[in-house]
């Protein structure tokens, strides 16, 4: 039986306003997540991803605006609330973990002011009572000696250490929805296990569901129950994590999967994906990846690809999905 689903995006479309013209970031994305869900939002810098979960929000930097489309969480379209309705949304129904901590957190106060602030924003506590929460969260996060850490600023803290912060931040009114903006960004390759094992373990705990953003196919292998890719602005596939790693069906999916680290293929080194995201002021006609896919024709220039679903649960928006015989550069999926 499938789950509730508590987030849904249809035909989204934010678009930038700048003296070279108008910039389509979001160009027509729908997705949706269910309760307890797990959903790796995958692209190239620049397709969009970031600017889709701003939009949720609707925290959007000027001169960006929503223009078209429709966001409901828990069936409630969060465009037509009030910025003081939204206020209340963020942070306390939906969190969000920025990039970079290092810049989302202010250098100037102590960790626990910046969390002890949150919590008694959205929850009627004594500052005793935030101060007890916040280090709870700390330990939850599984910082060590959280009674002391909890008195340093964040400069006092290693990359990791303020990654946990952030994490804790966006936790502590316990989010029926968190969005994770490339939260292992600057970190390197065991801190970023670490940090992606201890949110998967608290998504678990908490019951909340999750939109994991990041560039790297790697990262959401073992962290997402399904997978959309974006590109330029639009989305190519959705499906369950398995289909897109082991049967992708877009072009776009392959490359992005053939850029994948594995000790299992042996590669001397990795694929690189030709060209480069296109203009989004001026995008190619049709098929925006035409210009870089292999298995591109004439037709593809001309006609905009649809998503369609293919089968169930597996949506592509490719006119030559049914055609072209894609293989998985992982290879045939075993159940070892």
């Amino acid at each position: 039986m499938k789950s509730k689903q508590i987030l849904k995006i249809e035909n989204l479309r934010t678009y930038f306003d700048t003296w070279a013209g108008k910039v389509k970031a979001v160009d027509g994305v729908s997705l949706e997540v269910r309760e307890g869900e797990t959903l790796g939002l995958v692209g190239e810098s620049g397709s969009g991803k970031s600017v889709t979960a701003l939009s949720i929000l609707g925290i959007v930097p000027r001169p960006g605006k929503i223009i078209d489309g429709k966001i409901e969480y828990k069936e409630e379209n969060l465009l037509e609330k009030t910025e003081s309705d939204m206020q209340k949304v963020r942070g306390k129904e939906i969190s969000y973990i920025f990039q970079d901590p290092a810049t989302s957190l202010n250098p100037v106060f102590s960790i626990a002011e910046q969390l002890t602030e949150v919590i008694r924003c959205h929850q009627n506590v004594t500052k005793k009572e935030a101060l007890e929460k916040a280090i709870e969260l700390l330990r939850l996060v599984e910082i060590p000696d959280p009674e002391i850490k909890i008195w340093n600023f964040p400069h006092q803290l290693s990359g990791g250490m303020k990654q946990r912060i952030a994490v804790a931040r966006a936790l502590s009114c316990q989010p029926s929805l968190l969005l994770a903006d490339e939260p292992t960004t600057n970190l390197d390759v065991t801190i970023q296990a670490q940090i992606l094992q201890l949110m998967k373990s608290l998504k678990r705990k908490l019951r909340m569901s999750m939109i994991l953003i990041t560039h790297d196919m790697g990262v959401v292998a073992g962290v997402a129950d399904r997978i959309t890719v974006l590109y330029a602005g639009a989305v190519c596939e959705t499906a369950n994590t398995k289909t897109v790693f082991y049967k992708p069906k877009h072009p776009y999916t392959k490359a992005l999967l053939t850029a994948v680290p594995s000790l299992a293929l042996r590669r001397e080194k990795l694929a690189v994906i030709p060209g480069t995201i296109p203009n989004l002021i001026e995008p190619p006609t049709g098929c925006k990846f035409h210009p870089r896919c292999e298995y591109a024709k004439a037709i593809c220039a001309k006609k905009t690809p649809r998503l369609e679903e293919i089968e169930p649960g597996h949506y592509v928006a490719c006119i030559r999905a049914s055609e072209i015989k894609i293989e998985s550069p992982l290879g045939a999926k075993t159940d070892e």
